[in-house]
């Protein structure tokens, strides 16, 4: 048992511990993104090009992008899908991992405490020197009679705490990179739901796209059909030869071939759908088989600006959140360079017989503090110190990385959203000329004055012009759902 008179010297040295204590390493910075004060030139040009489409407002409205397309369906699967999808169950549950490491890293900010109980039976080796002198203890003069008993019986009862001063902030860096991972995890848990409800929005699109290509198709199905009719009425009054009832039929079963493509494309996007639900594939069939439009994008789209991008992407966010952990891994690397100090106390009753146990005289105490000092280890703390500084350099770099990543992700989708709009008015324009020219042509061969490969020609032009402007509106509302993506929406 220490002596009681040390006990003001360890007072008072634990108390200039504390005073100097102190948190080395470097203290984390946010990072200040890099990005232009605008959008690129192509980004605005598609900005001032529409202005009815794009704005440059704050983009908080895309926190529920999905609702701005006013389709009910939608957003019921975008619901179910949050609720029920196995990756963003999986990200919760990464959540919850990086919280119970957080919790283990803060968990040495305490002292540790614990109790024991035993009960042993001893003896010492006569042929030792110990167990020889105790057997022997009787033989010297003084001490005859005297006899230690060997083996012996030992009962104990007591606790033992210890704790380690934090002096240079060895443990308090630790919980700080165990928050930032905690804090990596839930962006990265956000990052994961934008990309699910991405592909929600994208797969249900798509569905409604090829029904409506379908429809179109079996629309034109039904005119090929109505010409092949015209073509025979004209060969049986002998106006047409049989080239044209042939030409017609040719028409007719290539419009059918088309078909089954297109409901492959349905089956796979309902199983997709489906996927993303937790469910088995064509689960969703009943409820999605009925022809429904596309959903057509709203009038105006708030891209806010370039700055706001550090503020709403998770993975910009979860980035940031990794280069804070390896900067505080860099502190934890350098406290190992300095001393450290640990209060231990072992503390109980100690008897040989179980009866005495509990008497005062059996008491003991160990107590005292600890001191490491690391003197050589062939490099290895200062190694590890250069090794977290490169991870902390990697980590900024990955940042950047995720800025510029972000930046061209919106460009572009700007750009595809703006350039598949011209595309679908052009084609709006195209197919009410071709309509017009196709009816004209069909109004010249049923009085004989127009020849059936101009009504061929004209009717195969509209077609694949239809289909085009069905395809065009598609891609217009699923640019919009990659814009949403890259702006960050959908986790608010």
């Amino acid at each position: 048992m220490p002596n009681s008179s040390a006990y003001p010297n360890v007072i008072v040295a634990l108390a200039a511990c504390a005073l100097a204590s102190c948190t080395v390493g470097p203290s984390f910075k946010r990072p200040v993104p890099q990005v232009p004060v605008a959008w690129s030139a192509g980004a605005a040009a598609a900005a001032q090009g529409r202005p009815d489409q794009v704005t440059v407002t704050a983009a908080d409205s895309a926190t529920r992008w999905w609702t701005t397309f006013n389709d009910a369906e939608l957003t019921s699967l975008v619901d179910r899908v949050t609720a029920a999808n196995l990756e963003t169950k999986e990200a919760l549950l990464r959540i919850t991992e990086a919280r119970a490491q957080r919790d283990i890293a803060a968990a040495d900010q305490w002292p540790s405490l614990s109790g024991n109980a035993s009960a042993e039976v001893n003896r010492l080796s006569d042929t030792t020197p110990t167990g020889a002198l105790f057997s022997k203890v009787g033989q010297f003069p003084g001490l005859t009679g005297i006899r230690i008993p060997n083996p012996y019986d030992q009962y104990q009862l007591g606790f033992d705490a210890s704790w380690e001063v934090d002096i240079f902030g060895r443990v308090r860096r630790s919980v700080e990179a165990s928050k930032a991972d905690t804090e990596a995890s839930v962006e990265d848990s956000r990052a994961v739901l934008i990309s699910t409800l991405g592909d929600v929005g994208r797969a249900y699109i798509d569905l409604r796209g090829a029904q409506a290509s379908r429809q179109t198709l079996e629309a034109n199905i039904a005119t090929e059909r109505e010409l092949l009719d015209l073509a025979g009425q004209r060969r049986r009054t002998g106006l047409s030869s049989d080239v044209d009832v042939v030409r017609a039929a040719s028409e007719a079963s290539t419009a059918e071939a088309r078909l089954p493509a297109l409901d492959e494309q349905i089956t796979a996007d309902i199983n997709q759908l489906s996927t993303l639900m937790d469910r088995e594939p064509g689960a969703l069939r009943t409820e999605l088989a009925a022809m429904q439009p596309v959903p057509p994008v709203p009038p105006i789209v708030p891209i806010g600006l370039p700055a706001d991008l550090a503020r709403r992407r998770p993975d910009i966010r979860e980035a940031e959140a990794r280069l804070h952990a390896a900067t505080a891994r860099v502190g934890v690397a350098v406290a190992d360079l300095y001393p450290k100090l640990t209060l231990g106390a072992s503390a109980g009753l100690q008897s040989e017989s179980l009866m005495m146990l509990t008497n005062w005289a059996s008491r003991f105490l160990t107590a005292g503090p600890t001191i490491e000092l690391p003197i050589f280890d062939a490099g290895r703390r200062r190694a590890t110190v250069h090794l977290q500084d490169v991870k902390a350099q990697e980590a900024a770099l990955d940042y950047r990385r995720a800025v510029l990543a972000a930046l061209s992700e919106v460009d572009n989708a700007l750009s595809n959203y703006d350039g598949d709009q011209g595309r679908r008015a052009l084609l709006c324009e195209s197919v009410a000329r071709d309509r017009d020219a196709t009816e004209l042509a069909r109004q010249r061969y049923a009085s004989g004055v127009g020849s059936f490969i101009d009504v061929l020609d004209t009717e195969r032009t509209v077609e694949q012009n239809e289909l085009s402007l069905t395809d065009a509106s598609t891609k217009v509302s699923i640019d919009l759902v990659v814009l949403y993506k890259a702006l960050g929406g959908g986790w608010g």
